[in-house]
């Protein structure tokens, strides 16, 4: 379907920028979780190994932050709202 009108177009070209645009999630260390919630919401977010999941929750512990998932914007945004379920700290960077 074609867009009816400029606005709409230029909606639809933000769109298809964005969705191929590569982004990357964020987790930032704190306080507040524990090394076990953090693991299961990596895994939830990511649908990575164990292992894969462990090794980021120790980096995040370690250097107070790692990248935990690259990808399209659209699908680091989902990761990232699955990571906040719990109020984990995040960003999407580009």
């Amino acid at each position: 379907m074609f867009p009816d009108t400029k606005e709409e177009h230029l909606l639809e070209t933000l769109d298809s920028m964005t969705d191929s645009m590569h982004s990357k999630v964020v987790l930032f260390n704190d306080e507040h979780h524990t090394f076990d919630e953090v693991t299961m919401q990596i895994l939830k977010a990511v649908h990575c190994s164990m292992d894969r999941a462990e090794h980021l929750t120790w980096e995040v512990h370690n250097s107070g932050k790692a990248t935990v998932y690259e990808g399209p914007l659209h699908e680091c945004l989902n990761v990232s709202a699955v990571l906040e379920e719990i109020s984990l700290k995040t960003e999407v960077q580009f």
